[in-house]
């Protein structure tokens, strides 16, 4: 009986406090760190280096992502890597697997995972996005064949080591991802936030959940710049993904193959073709000081209305509308303002030759069937009516723009 006594008492000490009998403290500890061991192997591998060929990975620490994901995601590379290029290639239409835009967003947070899991079904998404994933050996007899045999080993291994709280250490490990990307970053990336570039999709960038998923919450970033290893384009904003990137690179384990493309600003002079690449290579910059430009203004027609005691009248009304949406493209502007919008246009010569002469801009990368000298030719014909045009910001925008120039690439 005392040793039966002993036996249940030794049982009740390991399922309290499991083999190594630590504090919760240190459990809670373990498992952000292996939360956060997690998304970085996501942010890192699958969605860096293998879905968007963005960072090349020595052996070791692919090795490493690879064995880690098996273990606390069970998720197989090539459906991961072929979700995520199918997304990019059918953003917001009702074949992208998992778009707040076309499924809803409350879809998407609740039900994720479900979307993931759907679509990895589909061998024709696997067949067409998943080319280039692992294939070796280990990938194809233990990854992919038996993807619950490392979550289940995790399970065993919690247990052991914590005891009974091994379980919610495990269900918490469980979740993260499905947390993370399903909910956070493919649902609210995709419907809250803030935008930097008029990407062709609803994608923002979130903050500040940056150490929590890695960088992977400066999504409209990303989808301006998909093959850049980098996320962050803003000194306030803060990629840890990159942070780990350098380190792996210090230590010649990784080299990212592309950063997202930075206008230098030197001595202003005619454009030509130096300044046509910078131009086609930063667009989105571009598009984004016409924005802010554009809102400036704005703000100048306001602050002349005020001073003329017009402030609440319709056409100050129709100018704080057009501060929000002209500096969007004009198909993202919700139809019932496009009256309203075109009626500040009207009102207001400087804001309709912005609006102008952004498409005119626009026109020298858009177009596939002229030549790189005759486009030489009209951006110095644009840079000269917008110098001449009496708009203080066009006037800015054309400076700016013949003072540009690409860096070498550094990292």
């Amino acid at each position: 009986m005392e040793a039966l006594n002993s036996l249940f008492a030794a049982f009740a000490t390991w399922a309290g406090e499991g083999l190594l009998g630590v504090s919760g403290l240190t459990m809670v500890a373990v498992t952000l760190v292996v939360t956060h061991l997690t998304i970085i192997s996501v942010t890192l591998f699958l969605h860096r280096s293998q879905a968007h060929r963005a960072l090349d990975l020595h052996a070791i620490p692919s090795h490493f992502f690879r064995f880690w994901l098996w273990l606390t995601t069970g998720m197989v590379t090539k459906e991961w890597v072929s979700i995520h290029r199918k997304h990019h290639a059918k953003c917001e239409t009702s074949e992208d697997p998992h778009s707040p835009v076309a499924h809803g967003l409350s879809t998407v947070l609740q039900r994720g995972s479900e979307l993931y899991r759907a679509e990895a079904k589909n061998q024709e998404t696997l067949s067409k996005y998943g080319h280039g994933t692992p294939n070796d050996w280990i990938e194809r007899n233990l990854y992919t064949r038996h993807s619950v045999w490392g979550v289940s080993l995790l399970l065993i291994v919690f247990l052991a080591l914590f005891g009974a709280w091994g379980a919610t250490m495990w269900a918490v490990t469980m979740m993260w991802i499905p947390v993370t990307a399903a909910g956070i970053i493919n649902g609210l990336g995709h419907a809250k936030g803030y935008r930097n570039f008029e990407a062709p999709d609803a994608s923002t960038n979130l903050m500040p959940w940056g150490l929590v998923i890695g960088g992977e919450e400066l999504h409209n970033n990303h989808h301006t710049f998909p093959t850049s290893a980098k996320f962050s384009v803003k000194r306030f904003e803060f990629d840890l993904g990159w942070f780990y990137i350098r380190v792996l690179q210090t230590l010649k384990l990784a080299q990212p193959r592309k950063v997202p493309p930075q206008m230098l600003e030197g001595d202003i002079k005619p454009a030509d073709q130096q300044t046509l690449e910078t131009l086609i290579a930063n667009r989105y910059e571009v598009m984004a000081r016409f924005g802010r430009e554009m809102r400036a203004a704005c703000r100048r027609e306001l602050k002349r209305l005020k001073a003329e005691g017009a402030k609440q009248s319709a056409q100050w009304r129709q100018i704080k509308l057009a501060k929000r949406w002209l500096p969007r493209d004009a198909d993202r502007i919700p139809g019932e303002h496009v009256a309203q919008i075109q009626a500040a246009r009207m009102a207001s010569p400087a804001l309709d030759k912005l609006v102008q002469m952004r498409e005119e801009l626009r026109s020298l990368w858009t177009r596939t069937n002229v030549s790189a000298e005759q486009l030489v030719k009209e951006l110095q014909a644009w840079c000269q009516r917008a110098e001449e045009s009496g708009v203080a910001e066009l006037r800015a925008l054309s400076m700016r723009l013949r003072a540009s120039r690409m860096p070498a690439f550094a990292m």
